[in-house]
């Protein structure tokens, strides 16, 4: 696994799998109003990872001289989007957490 995978894997995986665990499966073909917020989320979460996972593979592959330098930034700054945007939906999502279990009962 390549190094950037790993840690957005690390970043998204506690939140996606606990979504995931709580969701029943996507059915193939169901409209996007059909579609769970867990579920929503369990694709971002495994799409960040692919798209994390491009970016290295465009890198590795620009260093080899095998892709262009164009090519090798683009895939580069969108895996950077994507993960810093996981990491802030993890972060609102622990906040969430953490405003619930400070209520008064």
């Amino acid at each position: 696994m390549f190094p950037l995978a790993s840690i957005a894997a690390t970043a998204v995986a506690p939140l996606a799998e606990s979504i995931l665990t709580r969701t029943p499966a996507l059915v193939a073909g169901a409209s996007p109003a059909a579609a769970s917020f867990g579920d929503i989320l369990g694709q971002f979460a495994a799409s960040t990872v692919d798209s994390v996972k491009s970016g290295e593979a465009s890198a590795i592959a620009g260093v080899e001289g095998k892709a262009s330098v164009q090519t090798v930034v683009s895939a580069v700054m969108q895996a950077e989007r994507d993960l810093h945007t996981a990491i802030a939906l993890r972060d609102k999502a622990v906040a969430a957490y953490q405003d619930i279990i400070h209520m008064a009962i």
